[in-house]
C-alpha cells in the first residue's frame, strides 16, 4: 500500500511539473500596458510557478540520486523544504495581496 502511494505522488509530481511549464508558457510577457495591480498579480504567479518547478526538479533529482551522495541528498531536501514553503507563500499572497488593494480602493 505505501508503494501505491509513493507512485501516486510522483505521478503527481510529474504532472504538475508539465503544468508548471505551461503555466509559465502562458504567462509569458507580452508587452501589454498593465496597472500595477495586474502585474503584481502576473509576478506571484510566475514566482507560484516557478518555485514549484523548482520543488518538482529537485524531488524527481532526490529520488534518482544514489544513497552515497548523502551531502547531494541533503542539499536537495533542503533545496525541496525551501521551495514548497515558498510556493506556499506565493499563493497565500495572492488574495492578500487583491484584498489589500480592494480595500484602498475602497
Amino acid at each position: 500500500m505505501h508503494s501505491v502511494n509513493v507512485l501516486c505522488h510522483e505521478f503527481v509530481v510529474a504532472v504538475s511539473f508539465v503544468a508548471c511549464i505551461v503555466g509559465l508558457i502562458l504567462l509569458w510577457d507580452s508587452k501589454q500596458q498593465k496597472d500595477d495591480m495586474e502585474e503584481t498579480e502576473q509576478i506571484l504567479f510566475r514566482m507560484s510557478f516557478t518555485y514549484w518547478l523548482v520543488y518538482c526538479v529537485a524531488f524527481g533529482l532526490e529520488k534518482i540520486a544514489l544513497s552515497s551522495w548523502e551531502p547531494i541528498l541533503m542539499s536537495l531536501r533542503i533545496t525541496t523544504a525551501l521551495s514548497y514553503f515558498l510556493t506556499f507563500s506565493c499563493i497565500l499572497s495572492l488574495p492578500l495581496h487583491k484584498f489589500a488593494v480592494h480595500h484602498v480602493e475602497e
